[in-house]
């Protein structure tokens, strides 16, 4: 399989999360059939194509935080957009996974 077919599930995975909630990257890797594969995920979105439309700030890591990308304010940016949606983050900067965290039909 190809880095492209696999980014394209990745993709495909990430755009069926709903408003609100958010998903870790290595649920998108299993539910994308590749389970153990999240750092796979983030060289996914940081791939990126520009035009392609999926909310990528709804991707967290396993404890529920943001990760760190090294570009100055995009934490910042992806944390305003997950508070626009309604998630909230408590005072150690966690999203409670158990309340909105997705879970896929």
């Amino acid at each position: 399989m190809s880095s492209t077919d696999t980014y394209a599930r990745f993709y495909q995975v990430i755009r069926q999360v709903p408003q609100g909630y958010v998903v870790t990257y290595g649920q998108v890797a299993e539910l994308a059939g590749l389970p153990r594969r999240s750092r796979l995920v983030g060289y996914a979105l940081r791939q990126m194509p520009d035009g392609v439309n999926i909310p990528w700030w709804r991707v967290v890591n396993s404890q529920g935080r943001i990760s760190p990308r090294g570009l100055d304010g995009c934490d910042e940016y992806q944390r305003i957009l997950l508070e626009e949606e309604g998630v909230a983050f408590n005072d150690a900067g966690r999203i409670d996974l158990k309340r909105f965290g997705w879970i896929a039909d």
